[in-house]
């Protein structure tokens, strides 16, 4: 089977319609852009990168979108931040003594071409005044779970979607940055 032709080069992915929209009126047309809509949490987004990867073969990857930020990150609404790592911040296991992550588990979650557990490292985006960005699978409504996440994970900025187009990033070897 003939390996299909290297269609974009910069693969842009947003959790809703709504955030498409946003950006589908500022990037106009680029003919080796490709803007996709995940869906919202991990799963669909794992999903949709995945095939997106498949069928286009983009150099790079970029996640965009709404978050949230933590009181503590300084961050004001409408402010832009860009991810310096992305951690899975819940996943992991609820322990007596606390919430175990997976290197405390010793359940890596990619292996190749590096050893990566929690924490994701952005390749795209490299500045000074990044923020770590936490994926959860439930938005944070409380001041008592921020807290316990941003004591956790040392997170700036809230997803439901960065972490997990960061993985497949990771094992489809395409630099990614959110």
């Amino acid at each position: 089977m003939a390996e299909s032709a290297h269609i974009v080069s910069l693969l842009i992915c947003v959790a809703t319609e709504f955030e498409a929209s946003i950006l589908r009126d500022r990037i106009g047309e680029f003919p080796r852009v490709r803007l996709v809509v995940t869906g919202v949490g991990p799963v669909n987004a794992a999903h949709a990168a995945t095939v997106a990867i498949i069928e286009d073969r983009p150099d790079e990857i970029v996640v965009c979108g709404v978050g949230g930020a933590y009181p503590s990150s300084g961050l004001r609404v409408g402010d832009v931040a860009s991810a310096e790592v992305e951690v899975y911040g819940d996943l992991g296991s609820q322990s007596p003594s606390g919430f175990l992550d997976m290197k405390a588990l010793g359940f890596p979650v990619v292996t190749a071409p590096s050893v990566h557990f929690n924490e994701l490292p952005m390749q795209v985006f490299p500045t000074t005044g990044l923020a770590r960005f936490v994926t959860v699978s439930t938005c944070t409504g409380t001041e008592a779970t921020a807290s316990e996440l941003v004591s956790r994970t040392r997170g700036a900025v809230e997803n439901m979607e960065g972490a997990a187009v960061a993985h497949v990033s990771r094992l489809h070897g395409i630099p990614v940055g959110e």
